[in-house]
C-alpha cells in the first residue's frame, strides 16, 4: 500500500489569466496608480502649459498602466488541486499563496462593468481569518472568461467537499445527490423605498457630492463652472432649498441601493448558499450551509420605524466580511425573521435584563448632559452667559429616552440548539447562535456593574466580529446562561463565571 505522504504530487500546469484582463486593468490605471505620489512633483516641476503637454502626460500614463498591466498578466499564474488553490504573482519581489481546500469558506464571482464588457469575471476565494498580510482573506483571480470563472468555482467547492468527508468515508463512492436548487429569498422591487432610512444607502449620494466637489476644486480656475449658490437668507429659499436637497438624497440613496442589490436572489443549491446580486457589478457569493453558525438580525434607527432589517449570516473563518455574509440586503423585518429561523434554530422570546441595569443605562446616558449643565451653571453666575446650561439641560433631558432606548435593545434567551443576544441603540444587532459556535466566555464586570449585581458575558465565537455580548444582565444568572448556550463545560472551575448558589 503506498504511504499518502509519499504520493508524487499533482504535474497540473499553472494557469494564466485571459489577456484581455491588461486591456481592462490600462483602462482602469491599476497597477500604475503605485506611481502617481511619484508623477505629481514632475508634473509641478514640468507645468502644464498647454495641450501638448497634457497629450504628453496622458499618452505616458497610459503606456506606463499598459506596461505594468501587461508585466502583471505575465508574473500571474493560479492553480487549483485536489489540495489547495495557489496564485503566484509578481516580477521582482515573488508572492505565492496557497490556501488548502480545508481553510476554504466560500467562493465569489465577481463581474464589473469593464469586466462584463470584455466577458471576464474576478473570482473571490475566501479563506479562513487570521493570515499574516493585514487582515487579506481572500485568494484574488482576476480576469478569467466567465466558463472558466465557473469552472474554477466548482472545482474549488468540490475539492472543499471532498477535503471535508470523514475518513471513513470510502473515496471511492460516489457522491449523493444533491437536491434541487431551493429559492429562499428574493428581492422585491418595492424594498428600495426603505433604503432613504439606513445610514450605508445615504452615504452613496454623500460621498458623491463629496467627490463632485473635490473634483471641481481641482480644475483649473477658467475650466470652472461659475455657479452661485441660493439665497439662504431668504426663507423661502431655504426651506425649497432643504427639500429639494432631502429629495436628491432619498433618490441618490435608493438609486445605491438599487445598484449594489439589483435582482438579488437567495437560493439553496446542495450544501451551499448561493447570492445573487447587482446591476453595474454583477456578484455571485457561495457559502457553505456547514460553516454557518448563526446569524445577525441587524435594525437601524429608522428601519425599525417602518419594520425592516437585514440579516447577515455568521460563518466560520469569514470574520467580519459582512459583505459577502449578506443573505439579505434589505427588507420587511417578517421576511428577515423568516429567513434567520432557516439559519438557525430560534432560541424562543428573549429575556429582560433586570431593573438595575435600566438604571444604569439611563444614568449613563444622562450623565453627560448633567456634566455640562453643571458647567453651564458655573458660567452663568461667573459670567452670565446661559447659552451652555441651556444645552446641558436639553442633553439631559433627552438622556432619559435615549437610556430607555438602550435598555428595551437588551436581551438574551436560550433553546435546545442556539441562544440569543441583542443590543444597540441606533443600530440594534440580535445574534442568534447555535451552541456549537461558543469557543469561550468572556465574563466583564466593572466597579459600578458588581455594585448593581450586573455583568456583561460576551460570547466569543470564529465567525462575524468574534464575540457577542449579554450586556448588564444579572450575575447571578450569567452561569445559569452561558451552561444553557453551550454545555457544562461553561461552569467548569476558573472560567470567571459566577456560579450557581443553592
Amino acid at each position: 500500500m503506498t504511504d499518502p505522504v509519499l504520493t508524487a504530487p499533482e504535474t497540473t500546469a499553472p494557469r494564466r489569466t485571459s489577456p484581455l484582463v491588461v486591456l481592462v486593468h490600462t483602462v482602469t490605471f491599476r497597477q500604475a496608480r503605485q506611481v502617481v505620489p511619484a508623477a505629481i512633483p514632475v508634473v509641478a516641476a514640468v507645468g502644464v502649459d498647454g495641450p501638448g503637454v497634457v497629450v504628453a502626460l496622458v499618452v505616458a500614463v497610459t503606456a506606463l498602466s499598459l506596461l505594468f498591466a501587461a508585466l502583471t498578466w505575465w508574473r500571474t499564474t493560479y492553480l487549483d488541486t485536489a489540495s489547495a488553490v495557489v496564485v503566484t504573482r509578481g516580477l521582482l519581489a515573488r508572492s505565492v499563496r496557497t490556501v488548502p481546500n480545508d481553510r476554504i469558506r466560500g467562493v465569489e464571482v465577481e463581474a464589473p462593468a469593464l469586466h462584463r464588457l470584455f466577458g471576464l469575471v474576478r473570482v473571490r476565494v475566501d479563506a479562513a481569518a487570521g493570515t499574516l498580510t493585514g487582515g487579506d482573506e481572500e485568494v484574488v483571480v482576476d480576469g478569467v472568461p466567465r466558463a472558466e470563472g465557473d469552472r474554477l468555482r466548482t472545482s474549488v467547492l468540490t475539492h472543499r467537499r471532498a477535503a471535508a468527508v470523514s475518513p471513513g468515508t470510502d473515496p471511492s463512492a460516489p457522491p449523493p445527490e444533491e437536491p434541487a436548487e431551493q429559492e429562499l429569498a428574493r428581492f422585491d422591487r418595492r424594498w428600495l423605498l426603505y433604503a432613504p432610512l439606513v445610514a450605508s444607502y445615504l452615504a452613496v449620494p454623500l460621498a458623491a457630492v463629496g467627490a463632485l466637489s473635490r473634483l471641481l476644486q481641482e480644475l483649473p480656475r477658467d475650466l470652472r463652472p461659475d455657479l452661485t449658490g441660493p439665497d439662504l437668507t431668504d426663507v423661502r429659499v431655504l426651506v425649497v432649498t432643504a427639500v429639494v436637497a432631502v429629495v436628491l438624497l432619498a433618490v441618490g440613496a435608493v438609486a445605491g441601493a438599487a445598484v449594489v442589490n439589483w435582482g438579488f436572489r437567495l437560493v439553496r443549491r446542495g450544501g451551499s448558499l448561493v447570492a445573487v446580486r447587482g446591476l453595474v457589478t454583477r456578484r455571485h457569493t457561495e457559502l457553505e450551509v456547514d460553516r454557518i453558525r448563526g446569524g445577525t438580525l441587524a435594525e437601524g434607527l429608522g428601519m425599525r420605524l417602518v419594520r425592516a432589517a437585514r440579516v447577515n449570516a455568521l460563518v466560520t473563518g469569514l470574520g467580519a466580511a459582512s459583505r459577502r455574509g449578506q443573505l439579505f440586503p434589505l427588507g420587511p423585518r417578517a421576511e428577515a425573521v423568516r429567513l434567520l429561523g432557516l439559519l438557525v434554530d430560534d432560541p424562543g422570546p428573549l429575556a429582560p435584563h433586570p431593573p438595575a441595569a435600566r438604571r444604569r443605562a439611563v444614568v449613563r446616558a444622562v450623565g453627560t448632559g448633567l456634566l455640562v449643565a453643571a458647567a453651564g451653571a458655573a458660567l452663568t453666575v461667573l459670567t452670565g452667559f446661559w447659552g451652555v446650561l441651556a444645552a446641558g439641560i436639553v442633553l439631559t433631558v433627552l438622556g432619559v429616552p435615549l437610556g430607555l432606548g438602550r435598555y428595551a435593545a437588551l436581551g438574551h434567551a436560550t433553546g435546545p440548539g442556539s441562544f440569543s443576544v441583542r443590543s444597540g441603540l441606533l443600530v440594534r444587532e440580535q445574534a442568534v447562535l447555535q451552541r456549537r459556535a461558543v469557543v469561550g466566555w468572556q465574563v466583564r464586570q466593572t466597579w459600578f456593574q458588581r455594585r448593581a449585581g450586573l455583568a456583561t458575558v460576551v460570547a466569543c465565537v470564529g465567525a462575524g466580529n468574534g464575540g457577542y455580548a449579554a450586556v448588564d444582565m444579572a450575575a447571578d444568572d450569567v452561569a445559569a446562561f452561558t451552561v444553557a448556550a453551550s454545555g457544562p463545560w461553561a461552569a467548569a472551575p476558573g472560567t470567571g463565571a459566577p456560579r450557581p448558589t443553592g
